[in-house]
């Protein structure tokens, strides 16, 4: 249900930027309101404001710089992950809970590696073929944050608590809110699409 409604809020926030006063805006003001339509604004426009003047007012653009920096964490998180993994004296349960999470950063950083290339050969695409990519972009980052959290599950026990679980749930963190404006963003480019292109 909560899912649903913020997909909700999410259609509406981006409707009222493509039909408001989105043509007068900056390119800093554009990335702060598109920021408003994912999970974690403040950090979405901490992230991306620095990009602003090559983002300029392009959606695709804009879902495509949020996939690379949600790209760049995840292979940070990879390599605590496997730093941690490398650590002495773990705990037999956490040795293979982090073994499990260096399979599925794997997964993750390959996932967001796809939609980051897929997305710079979205304008050679239109109509059902451009919904086609789209949809995959959609499906690879979804997979990636689903990656992440399985990431972190492992470590939801109460007997996994000490520094490794804290190191790991700092970056994971993190790591996933980044990943999730990303998501946020790539629907809003493909919802912009949508509209401009069933225009009369």
């Amino acid at each position: 249900m909560h899912k649903l409604a913020f997909h909700f809020l999410l259609l509406l926030n981006t409707i009222q930027y493509i039909y408001g006063a989105g043509t007068n805006l900056t390119p800093l003001d554009f990335v702060k309101t598109s920021c408003k339509t994912t999970r974690n604004p403040s950090l979405c426009v901490n992230s991306l404001s620095s990009y602003a003047n090559s983002i300029q007012k392009s959606d695709q653009q804009l879902a495509k710089t949020a996939i690379v920096i949600s790209l760049n964490n995840a292979k940070s998180a990879a390599a605590l992950v496997s730093k941690l993994s490398g650590t002495s004296k773990l705990k037999p349960q956490e040795y293979q809970a982090l073994k499990d999470c260096v399979n599925s950063m794997a997964s993750c950083v390959a996932s967001l590696t796809q939609s980051v290339q897929e997305l710079g050969k979205m304008g050679k695409f239109s109509g059902k073929n451009f919904d086609w990519h789209m949809n995959s972009v959609q499906t690879w980052v979804s997979s990636a944050l689903t990656n992440q959290n399985t990431c972190t599950g492992g470590f939801s026990d109460s007997s996994m608590n000490g520094k490794v679980k804290d190191a790991l749930n700092k970056k994971m963190t993190s790591v996933s809110q980044i990943t999730s404006n990303a998501l946020a963003l790539v629907h809003g480019f493909a919802l912009k699409h949508k509209q401009v292109t069933n225009k009369p």
